[in-house]
């Protein structure tokens, strides 16, 4: 049995990878995200996750108002050393109609970052991520995860505009019903029902 050869960028250089030297590297598998500096690989997808993504990103982009469009598995560049992608993000539609950069947004960009809690991304879903998108100023944050019998649960939380962090604004079971950032109402029982 012969190992292939590991590729150049596995190993960061010192002090870790920029965002500028990230967005050059080729090669890289399919939403590796920059944290810290380091390459963050990420397992593939359940069905529940997928299924969970496509209703949010679709009941977003069906509410939100004229300025705001919702788009899905984008990076996002926060700083120097970051650049996460969130599973689901609102962003003004100036952005997403924007044509460069266009394999990014910037954090001024989102008014709201999303993410699906797996197995593999606990941590980086529920301490790591809300951390830096709340420290790039980004709104609002939900952290979706995967309750009993498989239903939906959303986590909804609003920067403190003293605390700069995220606080609580809400636990969502069944229905996900919500003011800001705009008017939004979604039947979480329909992940998984077809439609």
């Amino acid at each position: 049995m012969t190992v292939e050869p590991l590729p150049d960028w596995v190993v960061p250089p010192p002090g870790g990878y920029t965002v500028d030297a990230f967005l050059e590297l080729r090669g890289l598998p399919k939403h590796t995200e920059l944290i810290d500096g380091g390459l963050v690989f990420v397992s593939p997808q359940e069905k529940w996750h997928r299924q969970v993504l496509s209703l949010l990103r679709r009941e977003l982009d069906l509410q939100a108002p004229p300025h705001l469009r919702a788009d899905r598995e984008m990076a996002v560049r926060l700083g120097k050393r970051q650049m996460p992608e969130p599973d689901v993000l609102v962003v003004t539609t100036e952005a997403l109609e924007r044509k460069q950069p266009s394999a990014y947004y910037f954090a001024e960009d989102l008014v709201l970052a999303v993410e699906a809690v797996s197995p593999d991304s606990q941590e980086r879903d529920r301490d790591t991520k809300p951390l830096k998108y709340a420290k790039a100023g980004i709104p609002h944050y939900w952290r979706v995860e995967r309750g009993e019998d498989d239903r939906v649960v959303v986590y909804a939380y609003e920067i403190d505009p003293v605390s700069e962090r995220y606080v609580p604004i809400g636990i969502f079971h069944d229905r996900l019903k919500i003011s800001v950032p705009f008017l939004i109402d979604i039947d979480l029982t329909a992940v998984g029902q077809r439609g």
